[in-house]
């Protein structure tokens, strides 16, 4: 398997996992929306709590030059961590959600 392949893999099973223990009911669906074709993984929150409209990213990755990224995490869980105990090498995930200047002070890759 080529890393590419691997890396889809990995972000799949990860959003997967994470999803099945949200929360969806008859006004809040829980979607998770896997592009494999152009490699754009989100982990969405649609729909209404009362008169609120519910429109959310809770999780987003994109894989791009070879690198998985790190686009958004609205959770306390540390996704870049679990993604390094399933192989993916730390060069090879970038916290796109980090400012770039900040990204050399991290443990993961830089772009």
């Amino acid at each position: 398997m080529d890393k590419i392949a691997k890396y889809r893999d990995c972000v799949i099973k990860l959003l997967t996992s994470y999803t099945s223990d949200d929360v969806s009911n008859n006004e809040v669906e829980v979607q998770l929306i896997l592009d494999t074709e152009r490699n754009h993984y989100q982990w969405m929150n649609v729909g209404w709590e009362e008169l609120n409209r519910i429109y959310r990213c809770v999780m987003h990755f994109d894989i791009k030059d070879g690198k998985i990224w790190l686009q958004q995490n609205l959770t306390d869980l540390n996704p870049a961590e679990e993604l390094v105990e399933m192989g993916v090498l730390r060069e090879d995930i970038v916290l796109g959600l980090q400012a770039p200047y900040k990204r050399q002070y991290t443990d993961y890759g830089v772009a």
